[in-house]
Order: C-alpha cells, then sequence, then structure tokens
C-alpha cells in the first residue's frame, strides 16, 4: 500500500499508538508541577493542572472509544472515561490527573509487553529482503526482488537473508536457518542442493539458481502466514471480551449502589477508579501473542489464537503417512553385494553411472553416495531406457543399474540372485558389472527416527486416539507402522476419504490432522486443528493449515501444545486473580475504605502484577 493510499483507520490508530509515551508524560509532568505548588502552599493552580493535564488523555480515549463503538466492540475504556469524567465534574483533579496517569501508563505497558511478546514473529517480518544482487552478463546489478524471475543466477554475500527460493549453483552455502526452524546449527548445501528462502549466508559467498519468483518463495508464504495470524482473535480473547461486558455492568451496578446506599458520589468514583484499565483485557492478549511467538521461536508457526487454544486440547491425531510420517524419499534402507564387492563399491559404481539420468531414483542414489562421501566417477557410453535402467562405463568396466526385468535381460542369473528380496512397500535396484550379478540396493520411505517417541509422547499429553490415514496401499502402510501404537490404520485413501475419517473422530473431541501434500489439504482444512509440514510440503497444505513446521520434524509438536497449554493457563490466571481483587477493591471502595487516589494506585499495581505474570509465557519449561 502506498503512503498516499493508506486507509485513515490505519493511520489513526498508528498515530495513537506512537502517541502513547507523550501521553504518559504529560499527566506526570502536570502531577508533579501541580504537587509542587500545593507543597508551596497554592490552593488554586493545582486543580487547574492537574485538569488541564487530564484533558488530553480523556480526549484521546473517547477517539478511541468511538471507534471501538463503530467497530462494535464495547470495553471497559468506558470505565476509564467515567471515572476520569467524574473526578473532574466532582472536583476531585488529583484522582482525575492519577487515573490519567496509570491509565495512560498502563496502555504503554500493555503495547510494551504485546511487543515483547510477539518480537520472535516479528523479527520473521521484518528479516524480509527488499534487494538482490543478480548476475547480467559479466556484470552484477542490485535489483528489487519483484525482478527476479526462475533461472535468474544470485549473488548471496555473507550476512545476506536468501530472497528467494532456489539451488546453490557454485560454492559451498553455509546457513543460518535458526529463524526459521529454530536450528542453531548452520547447514552446509552444495552444489545443486535446494535452499529456502529467508535463511541467512554465513559462510562465503555463493551463487544462487532461482527456482521460484520471491512471492511464491517459501518466505514469502511465511509472511503471510504471519500476517494472518496477527490479526487472528483466539476464542479465550473473545470469551475475555464478553466477560468484560458482565464485567462492565458489575462495575455500574456496584458504583451505583454505592452510591445510592451512602449518598456520597465520591464512593461511586472510587469504585469506577478501581476498575479502571482491567487487567482481563490486558492479560489475555499478551499470554496468547506471547505463546505463538514462542512457538515461532522453535519453528512452529501457529497462524492465530484461535489455533494456539485448539492446540491445547486436542484429543485424537489423524496423521498422514508419506511425508509426514517417513521423510517422503526413497532413501536406501539396504546393500547387498554380490560378486566380492564391498557395499560402497556397488553404491559408486550405480550412483557414477545414474549420473547421467534424471529419474527419481537414480537423484536418490546420486544423493546417497554424495552423504557417504563416496567419490563419483565420470560414466562414458551411456544408454538409458526410460523407466527401466541405463547401461554404460563406469571405471572402464560395464555397468547395468535399473529393475529387475531390465537388468535380468543382460544378465540372466540376476533374476534369480534377486528372488525373495522385496520386502512391502521398498523398490529393488538391481546392478550387474561386466554382465554379472553385482549387488541389490533396497530403497524404501523410512519411518522417520522421532515418529515412535512422538506417538508416545502425544499418547502421555493426553492425545486419546492416533490414527493413520494415507492414500498409500495397506500393505506398505502396515509394513512402515509396525511397532507403533495406532489405534487405526485407514490405506488406499482418496482426498474425500480421508475427509470422513476427519469428520468421524470429530465425534470423540478435537481432531489434530498432520500433512504434507496436496491431497491432504482437504482434510487439513476439515480438522479443528492443521497441522502441515511446511518445510518441505506442498503450498496448499501450508495454506489450509491452523499450524505450519518450519522445520520438518515431528518431535515439534509435543512441544508446541505444551507451549498451548502453558499460555493458556497463564492468560486464565491473570484474568481470575486479576478480576477477582479488582472486585475485592471495588466492594472496598464502596464502602468507603479507599479514596479515588489510593483506587487508582492499587489497580495500577494489580494491572502491572497481571501484565508481567501473562509475558511468563514467553519463558519457562515446556514440561511446566
Amino acid at each position: 500500500m502506498m503512503p498516499g493510499n493508506e486507509n485513515p483507520s490505519l493511520s489513526a490508530y498508528r498515530l495513537l499508538r506512537l502517541s502513547r509515551p507523550v501521553l504518559v508524560i504529560v499527566p506526570a509532568m502536570g502531577l508533579v508541577l501541580g504537587f509542587g505548588l500545593h507543597v508551596a502552599g497554592d490552593d488554586h493552580w493545582p486543580g487547574v493542572i492537574w485538569a488541564a493535564a487530564t484533558l488530553p488523555i480523556l480526549g484521546v480515549l473517547i477517539i478511541e472509544i468511538i471507534g471501538s463503538l463503530r467497530h462494535g466492540d464495547v470495553g471497559l475504556d468506558i470505565v476509564a472515561a467515567l471515572s476520569m469524567t467524574g473526578a473532574l465534574v466532582f472536583g476531585e483533579h488529583l484522582a482525575a490527573v492519577v487515573v490519567a496517569l496509570m491509565y495512560a501508563g498502563g496502555q504503554y505497558l500493555e503495547s510494551f509487553a504485546e511487543r515483547r511478546a510477539k518480537r520472535e514473529m516479528t523479527a520473521l517480518l521484518t528479516r524480509v529482503p527488499r534487494m538482490a544482487i543478480r548476475h547480467r552478463g559479466s556484470r552484477l546489478e542490485e535489483v528489487t526482488l519483484d525482478l527476479i524471475a526462475p533461472q535468474d543466477r544470485l549473488l548471496i554475500r555473507q550476512g545476506d537473508v536468501v530472497p528467494v527460493d532456489g539451488l546453490v549453483a557454485k560454492g559451498v552455502a553455509v546457513l543460518d536457518q535458526s529463524a526459521l526452524t529454530g536450528e542453531a546449527v548452520p547447514a552446509r548445501k552444495r552444489a545443486g542442493e535446494p535452499v529456502m528462502s529467508g535463511v541467512t549466508n554465513v559462510g562465503d559467498a555463493f551463487d544462487l539458481l532461482a527456482t521460484h519468483r520471491a512471492v511464491e518463495s517459501t518466505y514469502a508464504g511465511i509472511v503471510r502466514l504471519i500476517e494472518v495470524a496477527q490479526r487472528s482473535k483466539a476464542p479465550l480473547a473473545r470469551l475475555a471480551d464478553r466477560f468484560a461486558l458482565a464485567f462492565l455492568a458489575l462495575t455500574i451496578v456496584l458504583a451505583g449502589g454505592a452510591w445510592l446506599w451512602s449518598g456520597d458520589p465520591i464512593r461511586a468514583l472510587a469504585v469506577l477508579v478501581i476498575a479502571t484499565p482491567c487487567p482481563l483485557i490486558l492479560a489475555v492478549p499478551v499470554a496468547i501473542v506471547a505463546g505463538m511467538s514462542r512457538a515461532a521461536k522453535a519453528g512452529v508457526l501457529v497462524k492465530g489464537g484461535r489455533a494456539l487454544e485448539t492446540l491445547s486440547h486436542v484429543k485424537t491425531l489423524v496423521i498422514d503417512k508419506t511425508g509426514t510420517l517417513t521423510h517422503g524419499q526413497a532413501r536406501i534402507v539396504e546393500i547387498l553385494p554380490m560378486a566380492g564387492l564391498s557395499s560402497d563399491r556397488l553404491l559408486q559404481l550405480a550412483a557414477s553411472l545414474d549420473q547421467a539420468s534424471k529419474h527419481v531414483i537414480a537423484r536418490a542414489l546420486v544423493s546417497e553416495a554424495q552423504d557417504r562421501g563416496i567419490d563419483l566417477l565420470l560414466p562414458i557410453k551411456v544408454e538409458e531406457t526410460p523407466g527401466e535402467g541405463l547401461e554404460g562405463y563406469v571405471d572402464n568396466q560395464r555397468v547395468v543399474v535399473g529393475g529387475i526385468r531390465f537388468v535380468s535381460r543382460h544378465v540372466p542369473r540376476m533374476e534369480a540372485g534377486a528372488a525373495g528380496q522385496h520386502p512391502a512397500g521398498s523398490v529393488m535396484v538391481a546392478i550387474a558389472v561386466d554382465d554379472e550379478p553385482a549387488g541389490l540396493l533396497i530403497l524404501a520411505d523410512p519411518l522417520r527416527t522421532e515418529a515412535a517417541h512422538v506417538i508416545e509422547s502425544l499418547r502421555r499429553l493426553g492425545i486419546a486416539r492416533v490414527i493413520l490415514a494415507t492414500g498409500d496401499r495397506r500393505e506398505v502402510a502396515q509394513a512402515v507402522t509396525v511397532g507403533l501404537h495406532f489405534d487405526a490404520v485407514h490405506a488406499d485413501l482418496t482426498p474425500d476419504r480421508k475427509i470422513a475419517i476427519v469428520q468421524a473422530e470429530k465425534r470423540r473431541g478435537p481432531v489434530m490432522m498432520i500433512g504434507d501434500g496436496v491431497n491432504d489439504a482437504p482434510a487439513l482444512a476439515a480438522a479443528d486443528l492443521g497441522v502441515a509440514m511446511g518445510a518441505r510440503g506442498a503450498a496448499a497444505s501450508a495454506e489450509a493449515a491452523d499450524v505450519v513446521l518450519l522445520v520438518d520434524r515431528l518431535d515439534r509438536i509435543p512441544g508446541a501444545i505444551l507451549m498451548a497449554r502453558r499460555s493458556r493457563r497463564i492468560a486464565l490466571q491473570s484474568v481470575y486473580v486479576g478480576i477477582g481483587l479488582s472486585i475485592l477493591g471495588m466492594i472496598a471502595a464502596g464502602l468507603g475504605y479507599l479514596t479515588p487516589v489510593q483506587g487508582a494506585l492499587i489497580q495500577e499495581a494489580i494491572d502491572v502484577a497481571v501484565i508481567l505474570n501473562a509475558l511468563r509465557a514467553l519463558w519457562g519449561s515446556e514440561t511446566s
């Protein structure tokens, strides 16, 4: 949005927010100046100065109340306005300026606490790069992000935030991913490996080949999700709004009753003063936002207060298999060499030949060899039969790599050697060298190492049912989940059948669905709480989900649940204790035991206490 086209109401809100420090200074200076004149024996000007220092605060407050009423929001700011107006009308100018100071100070404290609570999420927003260095022929040029297109070659200097998703084109990238994933150890990426936008280059400069435009990149999507999260309102906060209406009615009844019973309007004024402002409207947003901020720091992006509260009391987990319970990528799980070859030599020959292919299995073999530090050799005279396999020469040896039938056409004895070696859900790659069977590579999409621990941790947290819902074949699902404590395993599912399972489980309580693919998006949206594997998952699933895991780890879920529960518990503690103390103070004021000035000071102490308590959601152990 261009500055000249900014929404007037948004500009007014920002002006009020920026003026909060000034609004604290005005009544503070008025209070000190008036008190100094009072000590000097002046009986006239102190009241005038205190009243004059109150009026700006009252004027701003009335503007805010009118704006809230236009949006249908009725809050306890009305009590603050009534108490300041009443104090001025009844000549309690000292009480008026004290209330003005306490109210302005409370608002500033609330604003500070909320900024502190939002710091981790806001930090992600402020890190968004605006410019990038692009190669243009033999020179470099600085361009805005909207000019970057796929296949552009970018220079990522040390300290730069990677602006778009891409591949390492040249050099070795050493990347700090902690802002997105919470991982403290820098990651090393070699040429050809993917780099996620939003990470920081902490090593030497490297070239990045852009694969996406800036608006389509991972970091842009995360920023959009954060903006949605910051605009959201938790059910607990909405409950607080309704509670605020009840408290407003109680305040007016107690103030009116005190006036009618005693005939003294000052008692009514004292009741109004001690109810201003209410800790209810301060504690809940601060605690909820603090919980969201802390989760973001741990690599769990909670889109809003509603999601955080739902996360705190889920009862059933429905989880996808491929890419969620498993890694979503084929990996070598077993190497079966023949003819006296070592495992490393067999993989070296197969992966070296597969460098000439773009097939997903070939890419998996090459990646596995590189991960193991195996030097790959140059293949020559390579011939590929699409979808079946390759043949060629590596290190002066004739190598054939592919499926059993393909390799058996070249080496008939290969089929006999492979008999009985094909576990459910696996892919078998056969290798022949110099017309002799050389070995087998068994690939599968293995279970995440943390999966069993995560499921047991969720059980201990009160998740009553854990359901597997996958589109894969039943025998594959059963083979993968051996030893895991599932209440039910559903296989061969279409997206609409996944939705049906989620809907059926909702009868037992709030359902959390975890998935990563486009086919999971409908079920994620249908669940009470959708959780997307956002590190490598599909954009559709991240958009449909309520929670996005920025790090590709399931073990962040139990910690996020504990954070959500702690934030909710702290919010409710602050509300109940703060409201209870306020009501006791109001009763004491109605009975004549507290003056308006004393009431304002006591209420400010209550407000400070509940806000500081709400900020506890930023710290502490997840086990608490």
